[in-house]
């Protein structure tokens, strides 16, 4: 009933390995050639520096016999002021002076369709990959909570399509436990949208499937994740997330469900 993917596509992992190297590389070597970028992100020595292991359930909105796929994930988090990781996110801060961040980031994107993991006709429609996506993200904290803003593009051409993120994120602390909900919508542009939901009609010929050719979106989405401090080294750490699939995507043959579910446990530790 469930499929077990351990092992992550190989080549997009390296694929973003190196963008995340390019990017940082590129916005150290800006910040060290502008004093102004010097003065304004001093980098914090006290960093702390945890990995761990990360166990993912994704349920896709996908027509397949198996669409809740398990996969177990290394994670990283770091933040000096200057650079960042965030589980599968890296990025390099432009501006970050307590109040205003911005960034640019890379990060694993799309959506995963195998054919073999369909039935019927849609088990003869064509692959679709998970990409990598790189873009600009700026954040401004308020007393009421935080407002994010995104856009990003596909670096890796599987779709060439765009997107854009706005968010609302707020914070709740009790004693060792910090809960972060949020809420917001997502810009899916027409490239992103008919890579991973439309039906060429070349597709359609060899499978019988109608063809579909999808359109822009507005995706609402809720998140809320939770961290716990065991003790000063460890910590675990819960996530829960929930898409709706508007009716630019629901109604792609290759779609039987409104929602894109992940469910992420991890555990880290803290150096």
């Amino acid at each position: 009933m469930f499929k077990l993917a351990a092992r992550p596509n190989i080549y997009t992992r390296a694929s973003l390995s190196v963008l995340t190297a390019t990017a940082l590389f590129s916005v150290a070597s800006v910040s060290s050639a502008i004093p102004f970028l010097d003065k304004n992100l001093p980098t914090d020595k006290d960093a702390v520096l945890s990995v761990g292991v990360n166990v993912m359930a994704v349920k896709s909105a996908y027509d397949l016999d198996d669409n809740t796929e398990f996969r177990v994930l290394p994670g990283v988090f770091y933040d000096n002021n200057r650079v960042y990781a965030r589980g599968a996110q890296a990025g390099a801060y432009l501006i970050n002076d307590g109040t205003n961040q911005l960034s640019v980031y890379a990060q694993p994107s799309g959506n995963s369709f195998d054919p073999d993991d369909a039935s019927g006709n849609l088990a003869e429609l064509d692959e679709r990959k998970i990409s990598a996506s790189a873009g600009v993200s700026y954040q401004r904290r308020t007393p009421i909570g935080a407002f994010r803003a995104q856009i990003a593009t596909d670096v890796l051409d599987k779709s060439g399509g765009n997107t854009a993120r706005l968010t609302y994120i707020g914070r709740i602390s009790a004693d060792k436990l910090t809960i972060y909900p949020s809420f917001g919508f997502e810009y899916f542009d027409e490239d992103y949208n008919d890579y991973y939901y439309g039906v060429t009609e070349a597709e359609s010929a060899k499978s019988g499937v109608e063809p579909y050719k999808s359109n822009n979106s507005l995706n609402p989405y809720i998140n809320i994740s939770a961290n716990y401090d065991f003790n000063e080294n460890w910590a675990g750490f819960a996530n829960q997330s929930l898409s709706y699939l508007p009716n630019e995507q629901y109604d792609s043959p290759m779609v039987n469900s409104r929602t894109d579910a992940t469910t992420t446990l991890g555990l880290l530790y803290k150096f």
